[in-house]
């Protein structure tokens, strides 16, 4: 099997799922339980992809410029400061970083 392959059958496969997805009754997400789950679920999705951003590279553990700069932002957006200036922020403190290094 090639890589086209591969790639051809991920996206019927994808495609697949979105369209059984629009197949489920509306009433049927619209309960608690499943709304609070999808919720959770996006929230720890987008964790783990900010997290294997963070601190992987390949197959290691790396702790680098992104790290602190990450912590800045997240502090940022506890503070609730606007978008624009935690970007800037945490750019300009990787940076910094990277530049002493």
């Amino acid at each position: 099997m090639t890589t086209w392959h591969v790639v051809l059958l991920a996206s019927i496969l994808c495609f697949g799922l979105k369209t059984l997805g629009y197949l489920v009754p509306a009433r049927l997400l619209e309960r608690p339980t499943p709304a609070r789950m999808v919720d959770l679920l996006t929230v720890a999705l987008l964790a783990a992809l900010i997290s294997l951003q963070t601190f992987a590279n390949g197959q290691e553990l790396t702790l680098d410029a992104r790290v602190p700069a990450v912590v800045v932002a997240a502090v940022m957006f506890a503070l609730r400061v606007p978008f624009i200036v935690v970007v800037v922020s945490a750019a300009l403190v990787a940076a910094g970083i990277r530049a002493l290094t």
